[in-house]
């Protein structure tokens, strides 16, 4: 157990369950461009593992589709007789399908890194939030005039989310726009375990038709010769800790899964501004389905941060009940799992 900290050390902490973010549209869209932790990374950085040719593949493809939008980026000048230049050739989209950890989202910022603007990147929830606060209209609008969309975590988790991205991509790519995505679920697999309707399994066979998949397999670079979720600290250790760093958080469990209620799943990396370090108290199994998937989101936003999680109560890789980890969302919960697991190991260090 570390040492009291002394009156001067003791810093002021907040508590994201006293925040009420206000998200601007404007903001939305400008922040469209990727994580923190993936700010400079490219396709040289990414370290293939050596037993998966698959990954070898799939950096030469995204290369060869980079290759090929750099081509067409500066338009041909027109003159009487002179057509406007093609547009690029290949496919409208690259899929990228694959487990978790296997360097997926890395791939898919150092494509957006290697392709001049305008250009966009954000996460599936990130793309229907912004259609929602710009109207369907405004959202074609605005990213008809991008050259490229990257879309991370793809994943539709209710019919209306399939025909409003399947009718929005559909419309972006037929003002040109190029599309690369991730998902740990192929095209055409898209939604089983979770709706079955034939009207919504057909918008999902129209939107698989715009990508090319690649899959990439291996093991989740997380977890490679790392121990399972550090053992949680007791409440006192974790508020003694929150009060002696930097721009740190400080919530019981339970209360910020409440105030995730009142929050809109879009603000959630707005609730997150200016904070270092995350701390919880009395971390427990979720039951409740709508709550685990907002804690999701959470935890996808606190990962893109790189925020570190102190907790205590019980361990990251138990805070989904084993009928979640067996049901249709089993891979957004793994996802989740591994997240949390891995920003819980960086405040151990």
């Amino acid at each position: 157990m570390s040492a009291p900290a002394s009156e001067s050390e003791i810093r002021t902490v907040t508590a994201l369950a006293a925040r009420r973010p206000v998200v601007p549209a404007e903001r939305l869209v400008a922040e469209m461009v990727p994580p923190p932790r993936f700010a400079g990374v490219s396709f040289g950085s990414y370290l293939p593992d050596s037993s998966q040719p698959s990954q070898y593949e799939a950096v030469q493809i995204l290369e060869s589709f980079a290759a090929g939008l750099n081509a067409g980026a500066e338009p041909v000048r027109r003159g009487w007789f002179r057509r406007s230049a093609p547009a690029p050739s290949g496919p409208a989209g690259i899929y990228l399908d694959g487990g978790y950890g296997v360097g997926k989202t890395h791939l898919l910022a150092s494509l957006w890194h290697a392709v001049p603007g305008p250009k966009a990147f954000g996460t599936f929830v990130e793309l229907t939030n912004l259609v929602g606060a710009l109207t369907f209209q405004g959202a074609v609008k605005t990213l008809s005039s991008h050259r490229l969309l990257c879309i991370d975590e793809f994943e539709l988790d209710d019919p209306g989310d399939t025909v409003l991205v399947s009718t929005l991509l559909s419309r972006l790519v037929e003002n040109g726009v190029k599309l690369c995505a991730t998902s740990n679920t192929l095209p055409e697999k898209l939604g089983e375990g979770r709706f079955a309707a034939a009207d919504f399994m057909r918008e999902i066979q129209g939107l698989s038709a715009h990508f090319r998949p690649v899959r990439i397999d291996g093991q989740d670079y997380r977890h490679r010769g790392l121990p399972d979720a550090p053992p949680p600290y007791s409440d006192a250790e974790v508020t003694a800790r929150a009060e002696t760093t930097p721009n740190a958080s400080l919530d019981d469990f339970d209360t910020l899964l409440e105030h995730l209620k009142e929050v809109h799943p879009s603000r959630y990396g707005a609730l997150l501004d200016d904070v270092g370090a995350v701390f919880l108290r009395g971390v427990r199994q979720v039951d409740d389905q709508s709550t685990a998937l907002r804690l999701v989101v959470l935890a996808d936003r606190m990962y893109d941060r790189e925020l570190p999680i102190t907790a205590s109560g019980v361990p990251f890789d138990q805070v989904f009940t084993e009928e979640m980890l067996r049901g249709g969302y089993r891979k957004k919960y793994l996802r989740a799992v591994s997240r949390l697991v891995a920003l819980a190991r960086d405040s151990a260090k």
